[in-house]
């Protein structure tokens, strides 16, 4: 196991070959590919096994799935995972750093730290903003709800029943899934309409909070999305954060999917409002392009992380150490051990640039304009309003889900794309989303071809 440097240079020689032909490979590779779990499912054994034989079964077991490090995933919200990115996990890795405390790797704390004040600024929120890397929306989405929670309701959290939690019917589910998590009940979790199908409407939001008060119940965290999943839309943030500061509520922001696009005009333009949110939550993974496994929390304050999640007596073994003036992520978030996530960002950001980033978010934004102008194009097809951000929804004009869902299956029977499908207006919805860094104007193409050529075949 211990390996030198020279043992080292070896094995990843032999790593590297499989990955450059599994990256030459995504061009032509299948949208999607099926299988059994195989031999996949083998317990290790006493003795060594040859690493060509093992690296053989790790690719054939990641080759049985969904290709979403390929041009053709359409599905969901795909990401793509840049290697420049992987190539700074590795590095974490080896390295193999504490970060959760900061006296034990104050370099890398600091690195971190700045990457959390670009972010901060990126939203314009004030000096002092902060926050942490989580392992995802998720992730971030809970230690936000326990802050506000804190903030908020303090030393009536033991009556959580009388507590209320607004958000659109459109939300993800992760944002109950951290509420339920954090103790409340079902009931404290209230749904509002949308105006139009897709977006929160303030006005029965206003109506909600302003009802729920009158009966003696405590609202105090109002969510917002930009960038929903089911369809890709932004609610109008500048409206309800207007309320929630009416209010005196949390505001928060769920911009898993869209928040990047802020480094574009387009999306800074659609964004407006998201710099008055008391907390925001990203998902690198998403539309920055890293692999999975990275989010981010970011906070107007970051003392109300620290009143939900610092321990005023962490324990007697931890007293010889000191922040120093950075951050202590252990006591900001829910994890104590905690792995170093800052360098799968902050290589691929600074060995690219920023522009590279922006330039890859634009063209994302004109294929989805692309997409939706050629399938509103097609007269069987309800296609609705142009997408907000990447996503563009549709569906066979007054057909039944069957027939949809016949159009989703004959999609993705090709293996050339791979789309998705939901639930919109109580029907099902086939949705498209462009969004991974190796998706360009000839991966639409195809997809677009592959659609039309499915609608003539179910429609015929």
């Amino acid at each position: 196991m211990e390996l030198d440097g020279h043992q080292t240079q070896q094995l990843l020689a032999q790593v590297a070959g499989r990955i450059t032909v599994f990256l030459d490979g995504l061009e032509t590779a299948p949208a999607a590919a099926t299988g059994s779990r195989g031999p996949f499912d083998a317990p290790p054994g006493e003795d060594p096994r040859r690493l060509d034989e093992l690296l053989d079964l790790a690719f054939s077991a990641a080759g049985v799935a969904v290709e979403t490090a390929g041009p053709r995933f359409f599905g969901y919200i795909p990401g793509g995972g840049v290697v420049s990115s992987a190539v700074g996990e590795l590095i974490s890795r080896i390295v193999n750093r504490y970060t959760g405390l900061a006296d034990l790797a104050p370099g890398l704390v600091a690195l971190e730290d700045g990457l959390l004040r670009w972010l901060a600024s990126l939203f314009d929120l004030p000096a002092g903003a902060g926050g942490l890397l989580t392992t995802g929306g998720s992730q971030a989405m809970l230690s936000m709800v326990v802050a506000a929670r804190q903030r908020h309701l303090g030393d009536l959290a033991g009556d959580l029943g009388r507590s209320r939690i607004y958000l659109s019917d459109q939300a993800h589910h992760s944002v109950r899934k951290a509420t339920r998590i954090a103790g409340f009940p079902a009931a404290a979790v209230r749904l509002v309409p949308t105006s139009d199908g897709r977006r929160v409407d303030p006005a029965a939001a206003a109506a909600a909070i302003e009802q729920d008060r009158a009966t003696g119940l405590r609202p105090f965290l109002l969510i917002g999305t930009a960038g929903t999943t089911n369809s890709g839309v932004i609610d109008p943030l500048d409206e309800l954060a207007e309320l929630a500061a009416t209010q005196d509520m949390w505001f928060h922001v769920d911009a898993c999917y869209g928040g990047f696009f802020r480094l574009t005009a387009r999306g800074r333009d659609r964004l407006g409002g998201i710099e008055r949110a008391d907390s925001i939550s990203l998902d690198p993974h998403k539309s920055l392009f890293l692999p999975y496994g990275t989010g981010v929390l970011l906070v107007r304050e970051p003392a109300s992380l620290l009143g939900a999640h610092g321990d005023e007596d962490p324990g007697g073994y931890l007293h010889d150490l000191t922040a120093g003036g950075l951050p202590d992520y252990a006591h900001l978030g829910t994890e104590l051990t905690r792995d170093h996530r800052g360098l799968r960002m902050w290589l691929p950001l600074h060995l690219h640039g920023v522009g590279a980033f922006r330039a890859a978010l634009d063209e994302k934004l004109d294929l989805a304009e692309h997409a939706y102008e050629v399938l509103a194009g097609e007269p069987a097809l309800d296609v609705g309003q142009p997408p907000d951000l990447s996503t563009v929804v549709f569906r066979l004009r007054e057909a039944a889900d069957a027939a949809n869902r016949a159009l989703l299956d004959r999609i993705n029977a090709t293996r050339r794309a791979f789309i998705s499908s939901t639930r919109l207006d109580g029907q099902l919805t086939l949705r498209l989303c462009v969004l991974s860094h190796r998706s360009h104007a000839e991966h639409v193409a195809e997809a677009l071809e592959i659609i039309r050529a499915a609608i003539r075949d179910v429609t015929s």
